[in-house]
């Protein structure tokens, strides 16, 4: 059976499909799925997939912005016009061929043409939305899906048909579960000697929190000992800058990564007593599974503000404290931080919260559903 995955191109299109390739390679350990994916060009998404084994065909996209000045009303014309028809063809000619039985998206401005070209060739489309706020591909792409599986309950999920949607949470990789904080000390060469403080700044908007936790950084290495994942076009710029700031007495508490693969970020969660990051739904439901508390920065540019929608969510359980980025000021966070660390019945209350809102069968609960649909 062949499955032909579609997204948008960012991590949190791609590390869901990789957790959900990974879960029907388990119910199924007989070879019994081939695996395809159409979506953006992009290098960072196509290492990743094809190293779970999945066939990349990338395509031209475009999409629509909303946020209109001159440039942008320009992009969209280009986009519309040119870009969105050529990958239509795209797709349509790569679909038509690989003649797939199911597709599976995660939604994005990169699912729009495969799914629309998957429509007309009849191919049964089921649709995953990560966020509370569905962007404008999934509401469009909505009409033409069998089911909607949504991350976030279904009285708080908007714009969808009720009657498609299937609550199941975000597929996360089961392997990051599975860090030991023993193993973690000597992976990361950890002192042990502070509480751990994970910082994810996200693939967006990382600069933003670099500055200001650098601001405050020898503040917080007094206090804690520091993971920080701070993006890869941050990483020459923040390894200069803290080079500068903290000493050797320091230096040992602090520990920079442009990014954090799987193996170092499964060791990074289980080593964190807090974990600081963006609210985009992947990294939210990796957090609650986990059982972690946590503070969330929602990134304010994100698409009808739905890392800020998220987050509240979230923390209306009680799991997290949300900070939005107007009142991220440094030394406002590291009290926040202080206040959390040392009151360990907030933290226990956090933890209980989050595991009670995690979902973390989310990908085999999908993968059983498709491998049941495709039974009959």
């Amino acid at each position: 059976m062949k499955i032909l995955f579609s997204g948008g191109g960012t991590a949190g299109h791609i590390l869901p499909i990789i957790a959900l390739t990974r879960e029907l390679r388990r119910i199924s350990p007989e070879n019994y799925f081939q695996f395809f994916y159409i979506g953006p060009r992009d290098e960072f998404s196509k290492i990743l997939l094809s190293q779970e084994g999945i066939k990349v065909k990338g395509i031209v996209t475009g999409k629509i912005r909303r946020y209109l000045g001159p440039k942008e009303i320009f992009q969209n014309i280009i986009d519309v016009l040119i870009k969105i028809p050529i990958g239509f063809f795209q797709s349509f000619f790569h679909i038509f061929f690989l003649s797939p039985d199911v597709i599976f998206s995660k939604g994005g401005y990169g699912s729009f043409t495969s799914v629309l070209a998957g429509k007309i060739l009849q191919v049964p489309i089921f649709l995953h939305e990560s966020d509370i706020v569905p962007g404008l591909a999934n509401r469009i792409l909505s009409k033409f899906s069998m089911e909607i599986f949504v991350s976030f309950p279904i009285r708080k999920t908007e714009h969808f048909p009720l009657k498609k949607m299937i609550y199941v949470g975000n597929p996360v990789r089961k392997e990051i579960l599975e860090g030991s904080k023993e193993k973690a000390k000597e992976a990361l060469e950890l002192s042990g000697e502070k509480p751990v403080v994970l910082i994810l700044g996200g693939s967006q908007g990382a600069q933003r929190i670099n500055d200001k936790i650098l601001e405050i950084l020898p503040d917080l290495l007094v206090e804690f000992e520091i993971i920080h994942q701070c993006g890869e076009q941050n990483y020459e710029q923040v390894k200069a800058d803290k080079s500068v700031m903290i000493g050797e007495n320091l230096a040992k508490y602090y520990h920079l990564f442009s990014f954090l693969k799987e193996e170092e970020l499964k060791y990074a969660y289980a080593a964190a007593d807090l974990i600081v990051s963006r609210a985009g739904s992947g990294s939210i439901f990796e957090i609650a599974a986990l059982g972690k508390p946590s503070i969330l920065i929602p990134l304010p540019e994100s698409a009808q503000n739905h890392q800020l929608r998220n987050a509240y969510a979230y923390a209306e359980k009680g799991a997290a404290l949300v900070m939005e980025e107007i009142n991220f000021t440094p030394h406002f966070f590291l009290e926040k931080l202080k206040y959390l660390i040392y009151f360990p019945d907030q933290m226990k209350k956090m933890q209980q919260a989050a595991k009670e809102f995690a979902k973390p069968q989310a990908a085999k609960i999908i993968a059983e559903y498709i491998k049941e649909y495709l039974s009959f």
